[in-house]
């Protein structure tokens, strides 16, 4: 996401837009639908593996498919709605998103929807950055746009939740499809009234786009995750997987050079050398490591261990949602008393409890025992994290650079979540198999190997968490005072999808 030097579109900042609360309804709509999406699709996730009969291997790429070209493109997203006009790329986004969707809700083949998937990442990439700037160029007063991004933010928080009971509805009442179908028609409607009601708005200056940076470092994710797929298939050691995590290596290197030797760069080193931004997109990075991973295997532990619906399985989420909510809140508040280390570094350390506490879940565990006050502890740990994290992205950037600090928070969270999820499915995998090599036939195995697969790939979330409060803690040197002095930029902050 991306923020906006609002001085940069005087013809914006002179009198107020007398629609700008339609402009917001229009703006709060597509946030709603990107935010839904994410959660939808974790619900309706094991259906569409039957139906489409997507290997154990490859079922991550529904996931990872959407948020690597979400994060991949995230910054260059924000470039290109700056120069060629927020509004006109907030209509080509809402109307990709939507192509995408029912593409997705059509699809005949894992191709098929692996391929929907990614395209809905690469629109959304170009939609949420001209959304967030929409809402910085159309609320000029201080106080109106302060209210304007409470209420993006409550609709990415809430927006959650209702995606997961919505998606149990539609998979559990009409079919997993409509879990992406629903989006088209509703993108629809967006697109219709954003070009009727938004003002148009861009960034004057320097036009240039760093293209070979952006196709470096997607090429490189890309190949890294798959090389994390493939290791699961034929081994970590076998030429395949190397070759894909060799290709990999030599992308990201690069693009680092490419960043480092071009005039305008996607992602300048500058922003992410201080050692706060640093702790905090690592954290952030870590953070997305272990949280979409989770996601996944607590919903094939919910459906298909304990028999969970896929309605049930919404409403056995919400707990977590509400937790994220709760401890953002009370994060907010407490922020400018104590600054950010304390609440990032405590708060990834309850996380990371919590992820703990899933490793003790088994075939026969109580959900009220061992998954409800793991949600509870893991949530409220990420929002406190979450809150912190943001802030200290802001601090000490310069105005030039805002826009990508903001984005980087969101950026690193996807390509975390978009490796993570990737790493973790192959570890459970591996885990998976391996226990049912070493132990007897029975009427359980099967289902033991699974939730042992689980286990594993819930430590390494662990693992993952505990990662990121050393690096919160290590890193961040952030006071009070660091994080009052970004209080005039909350409304560029980005919110955690």
């Amino acid at each position: 996401m991306t923020s906006i030097d609002t001085a940069a579109t005087p013809a914006d900042t002179t009198t107020l837009d007398p629609r700008r609360w339609k402009a917001l309804a229009v703006i709060a709509i597509a946030q709603l639908m990107v935010v839904l999406d994410a959660t939808i699709v974790n619900i309706a996730l094991p259906s569409a593996q039957r139906a489409l009969h997507i290997s154990t291997a490859d079922r991550q790429w529904v996931v990872t498919a959407y948020t690597l070209a979400f994060g991949g493109l995230l910054l260059l997203g924000g470039r290109i709605a700056d120069f060629m006009g927020r509004k006109r790329m907030f209509i080509v986004g809402l109307l990709g998103f939507a192509v995408a969707s029912a593409l997705g809700g059509l699809s005949q083949s894992a191709g098929m929807l692996f391929g929907a998937r990614a395209l809905q990442g690469a629109m959304g990439a170009l939609m949420a950055p001209a959304a967030l700037s929409l809402i910085s160029v159309t609320f000029t007063e201080a106080k109106e746009r302060a209210t304007a991004f409470g209420v993006y933010g409550a609709i990415a928080g809430g927006g959650a939740a209702l995606g997961l009971i919505l998606g149990g509805v539609l998979t559990e009442y009409v079919s997993w499809r409509w879990c992406l179908l629903v989006n088209a028609p509703v993108a629809v409607f967006a697109a219709v009234a954003g070009s009727r009601i938004v003002r148009e708005s861009r960034a004057h200056g320097d036009t240039h786009y760093d293209l070979p940076g952006a196709a470096a470092v997607t090429a490189g994710l890309v190949s890294l995750v798959y090389g994390f797929t493939m290791a699961d298939q034929h081994g970590w050691s076998s030429a395949t997987t190397l070759s894909f995590l060799g290709a990999a290596v030599v992308l990201l290197a690069a693009f680092i050079t490419i960043e480092l030797r071009t005039s305008h760069p996607l992602l300048p080193m500058r922003v992410l050398l201080d050692r706060n931004r640093g702790g905090s997109f690592l954290g952030s990075f870590m953070a997305g490591t272990g949280l979409f991973g989770m996601f996944l295997f607590l919903t094939y532990y919910l459906q298909g261990t304990l028999g969970y619906s896929a309605l049930k399985s919404g409403f056995a989420f919400l707990p977590f949602s509400a937790g994220i909510v709760f401890g953002a809140g009370f994060a907010s508040k407490v922020l400018p008393r104590v600054g950010p280390r304390p609440l990032m570094g405590g708060g990834f350390l309850a996380s990371a409890a919590g992820a703990a506490w899933f490793t003790r879940i088994g075939i026969h565990s109580s959900y009220l025992v061992h998954v409800l006050p793991a949600e509870v502890v893991m949530s409220v740990g990420m929002g406190f994290a979450f809150v912190a994290l943001s802030s200290t992205a802001l601090i000490g950037v310069g105005d030039h650079d805002a826009g990508v600090a903001s984005a980087l928070v969101n950026t690193t969270q996807q390509v975390g979540g978009s490796l993570g999820t990737a790493l973790l499915n192959t570890i459970a995998a591996s885990a998976t198999t391996g226990y049912l090599a070493t132990h007897a036939a029975s009427a359980t195995r099967t289902s033991q190997s699974l939730v042992h697969g689980y286990t594993i790939a819930f430590a390494y979330t662990a693992g993952s968490l505990l990662l990121a409060a050393i690096a919160s803690i290590a890193l961040v040197r952030a006071t009070r005072q660091n994080v009052a002095s970004v209080a005039g930029t909350e409304g560029n902050a980005v919110v955690m999808a």
